[in-house]
């Protein structure tokens, strides 16, 4: 497999040139190079296209527009970094209160992202305790009645 040859942009710039100046055929200044004349073809075109927005504020307008946009972006990111970083630190500790805050039928956010925000467990939130049995709360019973009436009798 052969890879492709790649120019640097001078020498684009030049064979561009040459053909614009019409001083020899497409095909001298191709076999002149050791480029394709379809190539040199494209680079006068290319030039040629972007020849009138060289002279123009528009380019350097669209960038500042640009720049200015994405320092307002990063602005606004770093906002809501300590925004969340805040409203982490305010957040209501315990789990049970961080499990009634997520909402299962939110769309645009999913359950994993609103746990990772509340930074609760996603396993933390579909949690069911268990409880227990019949016969075992009948036992603490009884074991609660026989350590209350020991207790009774030592007073």
């Amino acid at each position: 497999m052969t890879t492709r040859k790649r120019y640097d942009n001078n020498f684009k710039a030049r064979v561009a040139l040459e053909a614009i100046r019409n001083q020899h055929t497409m095909s001298e200044i191709a076999s002149k190079n050791g480029v394709h004349t379809n190539q040199v073809s494209k680079w006068k075109k290319h030039v040629l296209d972007e020849l009138p927005g060289l002279f123009s504020n528009k380019r350097e307008k669209t960038q500042q527009d640009n720049e200015a946009l994405q320092d307002e972006l990063y602005r606004q990111i770093g906002q809501l970094k300590v925004e969340l970083d805040w409203m982490k630190k305010k957040l209501a500790s315990s789990v049970d209160d961080k499990r009634q805050l997520v909402e299962p039928e939110h769309c645009e956010i999913s359950i994993f992202r609103q746990c990772e925000l509340l930074d609760l467990p996603r396993s933390s939130f579909y949690y069911k305790p268990a409880g227990e049995s019949e016969f075992s709360l009948c036992l603490m019973r009884i074991i609660d009645e026989q350590l209350s009436g020991r207790r009774l009798r030592k007073n």
